[in-house]
C-alpha cells in the first residue's frame, strides 16, 4: 500500500506546508502589488465578489489602500523565516547542551537542566513580551527572542536521546578506540538524535507562528509597514464588522498554516519514532 493511503494527512499537510513555502520564495513575484504602498482612492475596498469589490484587489484593502492579497503573500515569507531561523537557532543551542548534559551527566548535567527547568516554567508569551518592550520591534530581535524561548524543549528532548544512545554498543566502541568525547558526542550521537530534533522543530513552527503573530499584534513584533500577519489582524480589529476582510484573511492563514505544521509533525512522530509521543506530550 502506497504512503499516500497510509497517511493522506501527511501528504496533505506537507503538501500544504510545501505551497507555503514557495509562496514565500516567490511572493514578489505572485503579489500583484508593492505590500506597503497604499492608495487612499482605493482604501476598504471589499473582496471582489462582494458589492463594491473589484478584481483589481481579488481580497480587497485596507485602511491605507493596500492590497491584502499582497501583504498576505508577503506575511507569509516573514511568519516562515522567523520560524525556521528562530527554531534553527533554538535547536542548535539547545541540541548541543542537551548532548553535552545527557553524555557527560554529573555535575554538568545539573546545571544545564536547572536552567532548563527555569526556562521551561518561564511564560512564554509574556516573556517575549517584556522583551519586546525592552530591545524594541524588528526582525532581528523577534526571532533572537522566540529562539531563546524555545531552546529549553530541544534540550530536554536532546538530553532524554543521548541517555539512551549513550548506552549502545558503538559508543563504547567509540570509547575503546580513543575518541574523545566531543567527537563522539557530535560524529556518533547526534546523528542517532537528529530525526526526534526534526520532528520537534517541526512540531514548533506552529507555536513560533502563534507567538510572531501574537507580538506583531501587540505592537512589539515585526515592525509596520512590514507586512506581517499579526499586524495585519491588528490593523484590522477596529474594522471588524465594516471592513472584516482585513483580519479575517491574516487569521485564516495563522489557523491554517499552524493546522497544517502540527498535523505534519504529528504524522512524522507517527511515521519515525512512534515512541516519541510519550516524551513531548503528543
Amino acid at each position: 500500500m502506497s504512503l499516500s493511503n497510509q497517511k493522506p494527512a501527511l501528504i496533505i499537510s506537507a503538501g500544504i506546508c510545501g505551497l507555503l513555502i514557495g509562496i514565500a520564495l516567490f511572493a514578489p513575484w505572485l503579489a500583484p502589488y508593492d505590500p506597503s504602498a497604499g492608495n487612499l482612492l482605493d482604501r476598504l475596498m471589499p473582496p471582489f465578489w462582494q458589492e463594491g469589490g473589484s478584481s483589481q484587489y481579488l481580497l480587497g484593502t485596507d485602511v491605507l489602500g493596500r492590497d491584502i492579497l499582497s501583504r498576505l503573500l508577503y506575511g507569509t515569507r516573514i511568519s516562515l523565516a522567523v520560524s525556521l531561523i528562530s527554531i534553527a537557532i533554538a535547536a542548535v543551542i539547545g541540541s548541543t547542551l542537551g548532548i553535552i548534559a545527557g553524555y557527560l551527566g554529573g555535575w554538568v548535567e545539573s546545571i544545564i537542566m536547572r536552567l532548563v527547568d527555569i526556562a521551561v516554567s518561564l511564560p512564554a508569551i509574556l516573556l517575549a513580551l517584556l522583551f519586546g518592550v525592552l530591545f524594541g520591534p524588528s526582525f532581528s530581535n523577534i526571532i533572537i527572542i522566540i529562539g531563546f524561548l524555545l531552546w529549553s524543549q530541544f534540550a530536554r528532548m536532546a538530553r532524554g536521546e543521548t541517555l539512551k544512545v549513550k548506552q549502545s554498543d558503538y559508543i563504547d566502541l567509540a570509547r575503546t578506540a580513543g575518541c574523545s568525547s566531543l567527537d563522539i558526542m557530535f560524529r556518533h550521537v547526534l546523528p542517532n538524535v537528529a530525526a526526534s530534533l526534526i520532528i520537534l522543530a517541526t512540531l514548533q513552527v506552529g507555536t513560533v507562528i502563534i507567538i510572531e503573530a501574537s507580538l506583531s499584534f501587540l505592537g512589539v513584533g515585526v515592525p509596520p509597514p512590514t507586512a506581517a500577519w499579526g499586524s495585519m489582524i491588528a490593523e484590522g480589529r477596529s474594522y471588524v464588522i465594516s471592513a472584516w476582510w482585513i483580519a479575517m484573511f491574516p487569521g485564516v492563514a495563522i489557523m491554517f498554516t499552524v493546522i497544517a505544521a502540527n498535523v505534519l509533525g504529528d504524522e512524522l512522530t507517527d511515521l519515525i519514532n512512534p515512541a516519541l509521543r510519550n516524551e513531548i506530550g503528543i
